[in-house]
C-alpha cells in the first residue's frame, strides 16, 4: 500500500512539473493552433524546455502504473488531488500567474468537492477495499467512447467560440473540461493497462494487453490530448486549466472508474450522500467558474475606446 501512496505523490510531483515547464516553452513560442498539428508538434520538439516536460509527464504515467496497481481507484484520486496545491505553488512561482479571490474560493470548493467523492469511496488508504482488475471491454467502450466524442466537441466549440475578434479573452474553463474528459478515459485505461502486467507470462500478457481496448484508447488520447493540451495551454493560465482538467479526469474516473471496474459502491446513506453531493459541488464550481478574464485597463496615454479626443479651439 505505502508503495503506492509514495508512488502517487511522485506522479504528482512529475504531472505538476511537467505542465508547468510546458506552458513555460509554449510562451515563447509562436502561436499553435489544433488545426495545424504538424506545425505544433514540430515548434515544441524544437523546444529542449518542452521536451523537458514531456518527460518529466511521461515518468509520472509510469508512476500512474504502479499507483493503480497497488491502491482502489478512489484511494488513488484522493491522493492527486494534492497535485492541485502543488500545481498553483509552482504556476505562482515559475510562471508568475496570479488567480482571483473568485478563483481561489472556487479552487478550494473544487478540492472539498473531490474530498467529498474521495470519502464517499474508501474508508481510508486503501483500507480493506479491493482493488479491482478487469472491467467488461463493451463497458469501457460504452463509457469511454461517448466522453472522447464529447471532449472533441467542447473543445471544438470552445474553440469557434474563441476565434471571434470581439470576444473577452477565455480563462480555459471549457477548455479543462474538455481535456479532462479524454485524460479520465485515459485514466481508465491506464487502470486497464495495469491490470495486465504480471511478473510472469509476459508473452500472453502483452497479447491479451493488444486485444483489448486499452492500449487504442491511449494512442487516441495520447495523440488527441497532446494537441490540445498544448494550445489550451499556451493561450490560458495553467493555475486555472490544469486543476479544472485535474477535477473532471479525477471525478470521472473515482465514479466511472469504480462502477467499470466493479470496485465497491457505497451501502451507507451517508457515503452515498457524500459522493452525489461532491460530485454535484464539482460541476456546479465548474459551470459558474469565469469563461473570461478581465480586458486590461485602458493606458493613460490612451483614451478609451469611443471617446472622443478633446482638442483645444
Amino acid at each position: 500500500m505505502w508503495w503506492g501512496v509514495a508512488a502517487a505523490l511522485l506522479a504528482n510531483t512529475l504531472y505538476s512539473l511537467g505542465f508547468v515547464l510546458e506552458k513555460r516553452a509554449l510562451t515563447a513560442l509562436p502561436e499553435v493552433t489544433i488545426r495545424r498539428p504538424a506545425r505544433l508538434l514540430r515548434l515544441v520538439l524544437g523546444s529542449p524546455l518542452w521536451i523537458g516536460g514531456s518527460v518529466a509527464l511521461a515518468a509520472g504515467f509510469a508512476a500512474q502504473l504502479v499507483v493503480y496497481r497497488t491502491l482502489p481507484i478512489a484511494a488513488a484520486q484522493g491522493i492527486f488531488v494534492s497535485g492541485l496545491v502543488l500545481l498553483v505553488l509552482l504556476s505562482a512561482r515559475l510562471l508568475g500567474e496570479e488567480t482571483s479571490g473568485r478563483e481561489r474560493y472556487a479552487l478550494g470548493a473544487i478540492l472539498a468537492a473531490l474530498l467529498m467523492v474521495v470519502l464517499s469511496l474508501r474508508d481510508g488508504p486503501g483500507g480493506g477495499e479491493t482493488v479491482g482488475r478487469a472491467a467488461p471491454y463493451p463497458l469501457i467502450l460504452l463509457v469511454c467512447v461517448p466522453s472522447l466524442a464529447a471532449g472533441v466537441w467542447l473543445y471544438g466549440s470552445a474553440e469557434r467560440r474563441a476565434r471571434h475578434r470581439h470576444r473577452l479573452p477565455t480563462t480555459g474553463v471549457e477548455y479543462g473540461v474538455a481535456v479532462g474528459l479524454l485524460y479520465g478515459v485515459s485514466s481508465l485505461a491506464i487502470k486497464g493497462v495495469s491490470s495486465h502486467l504480471t511478473t510472469s507470462g509476459w508473452g500472453s500478457a502483452l497479447l491479451d494487453l493488444l486485444r483489448s481496448p486499452y492500449p487504442y484508447l491511449l494512442l487516441f488520447t495520447g495523440a488527441f490530448g497532446l494537441v490540445m493540451s498544448q494550445a489550451a495551454l499556451q493561450r490560458c493560465r495553467a493555475s486555472l486549466i490544469v486543476p479544472v482538467c485535474t477535477t473532471v479526469t479525477c471525478v470521472y474516473t473515482a465514479v466511472l472508474g469504480t462502477l467499470s471496474f466493479g470496485e465497491a459502491l457505497p451501502e451507507d446513506p451517508l457515503r452515498l450522500a457524500l459522493r452525489l453531493a461532491g460530485t454535484a459541488l464539482a460541476l456546479t464550481v465548474l459551470m459558474s467558474m469565469p469563461r473570461h478574464d478581465p480586458q486590461p485597463a485602458p493606458s493613460p496615454q490612451q483614451p478609451p475606446m469611443g471617446a472622443k479626443e478633446l482638442t483645444p479651439p
